[in-house]
């Protein structure tokens, strides 16, 4: 039977795209015939799950042709048999505790965002292979990737599972999580207190895996973009892993070197798209899972259906549809769910860009002519910067076309996104402002 497993691999080779192949097919062993049984040994519990959902059936297929009889496939994890016998059953995989997971230096690792939490379709496929491949080392010469998605697809999610899964594989290997942001605040304050070497010393020298999200928001740091390259160039001479995240492909990121434009497009680039039905419904059943909630399908299949934007739309949506069952103590139905969804996908289809223009306008008691003009008073820039960041986050207009209604250039409307970020994240000033003017935009009193 060992021999028929390795027929059924070289039929399985010519059937299924080469890199699928390499990553999930190959790594699989022949473990035991059974009589009309046989088993398989997966190296850990979600390829194991990835191969029965994706190739579960040709696999068992192609066995019974090789065999000349049905067969049925039985997938285990844990090594494959010795010569002198099986070898001992693998403990089960353990759950991580409920905290997140510190890395070696920079953030920490969300719990949740791990490969196997990490629901893949058709819009994912290949960023997920890509991912998983770079993190068990399945890559070949290639050591960097570059994700690129719109925001809340889950490139964040993918950067920090191959930090999880380098972790758990290889300990001794030391990861860095970080944004680049923090990156170039880290540096800023090594120059000011003189210690500049070791921080050097830090990203060239002692990491092995970086993590950089939000990439874009190097345009225009000149200083940080010839720090940045540098280490990157040691790290990529010492065969280290590197992923980069961002909303905008690099050659779409305005005052970018060519040098570090050059070093993130030397490895794979791979985009997350916007998740088919098939796809958010599966997300949402594993939300619901996570969330301990009896959601019923009927109430999961119209959440699906109706809430397209997003994973976090998604989310968000069925977040809703729980809490107001458990304020209202009443059960969680179709109804219900009509109400959640009809009132977010309502209040997003009046928000415009010139609907958002006017509630600024109002909110900070300034004229539409001014917030177009081509005034730098801070009175009317910081109106302006705002509006721009509430018109990307809550239209599917681009940055050139956001930039282009202000009557400015993209990278300016880029720096107004990073600012008004900055501000948010940090509680800054802006911050109350956006969460009110948000807040009058979902409920439909723009």
């Amino acid at each position: 039977m060992k021999q028929i497993w390795t027929t059924v691999k070289s039929v399985l080779k010519d059937k299924i795209p080469g890199h699928s192949f390499r990553m999930w097919i190959d790594p699989i062993e022949f473990r035991e015939d059974c009589g009309e049984v046989v088993i398989l040994s997966c190296p850990n519990s979600f390829s194991k799950k990835r191969i029965a959902d994706n190739y579960g059936e040709l696999i068992e297929a192609a066995l019974g042709d090789a065999a000349g009889r049905p067969l049925t496939l039985n997938l285990v994890v844990g090594p494959a048999q010795e010569e002198d016998g099986l070898a001992p059953s693998p403990d089960p995989q353990m759950k991580l505790p409920a905290m997140d997971i510190p890395a070696n230096g920079g953030q920490l690792l969300r719990q949740d965002y791990t490969f196997d939490q990490f629901v893949v379709g058709k819009n994912s496929d290949f960023a997920y292979s890509a991912a998983l491949a770079l993190a068990a080392r399945n890559l070949g010469n290639q050591n960097a990737l570059f994700l690129h998605s719109k925001t809340g697809l889950g490139k964040s999610h993918l950067s920090q599972a191959v930090g999880h899964h380098i972790l758990k594989s290889f300990p001794e290997e030391r990861v860095y999580y970080i944004t680049a942001e923090d990156f170039m605040n880290e540096m800023t304050s090594a120059y000011r207190c003189n210690n500049i070497h070791a921080f050097k010393e830090k990203y060239r020298h002692n990491c092995d895996v970086l993590l950089l999200e939000d990439v874009h928001f190097l345009s225009g740091k000149n200083g940080t973009q010839e720090e940045l390259s540098n280490t990157l160039e040691s790290l990529m001479n010492a065969n280290k892993k590197i992923i980069y995240s961002s909303c905008y492909l690099p050659s779409e990121i305005p005052k970018l070197h060519d040098k570090l434009k050059s070093r993130f497009t030397c490895g794979l680039i791979s985009k997350i798209g916007t998740p088919d039905y098939r796809v958010r419904l599966r997300i949402l059943k594993q939300a619901a899972k996570t969330g301990a909630c009896a959601v019923p399908g009927v109430v999961l299949e119209y959440l699906a259906s109706e809430l397209t934007e997003d994973v976090r739309q998604l989310k968000s949506g069925l977040i809703g549809v729980m809490a107001r069952a458990s304020l209202l103590g009443s059960a969680i139905d179709l109804e219900l769910a009509r109400d959640v969804a009809t009132n977010i996908v309502t209040n997003r289809e009046k928000i415009t860009l010139d609907s958002i223009k006017r509630l600024v306008c109002k909110y900070y008691d300034v004229s539409m002519a001014d917030l177009i003009s081509r005034s730098r008073r801070q009175a009317i820039v910081r109106p302006r910067q705002v509006a721009m960041y509430l018109c990307r986050r809550y239209t599917d207009h681009s940055l050139q076309a956001i930039s282009k209604s202000f009557n400015r250039y993209h990278a300016t409307a880029l720096h107004a996104l990073k600012t008004v970020e900055k501000e948010v994240k940090a509680n800054g000033p802006c911050q109350k402002h956006v969460e009110f003017l948000s807040q009058r935009l979902e409920k439909g009193d723009a």
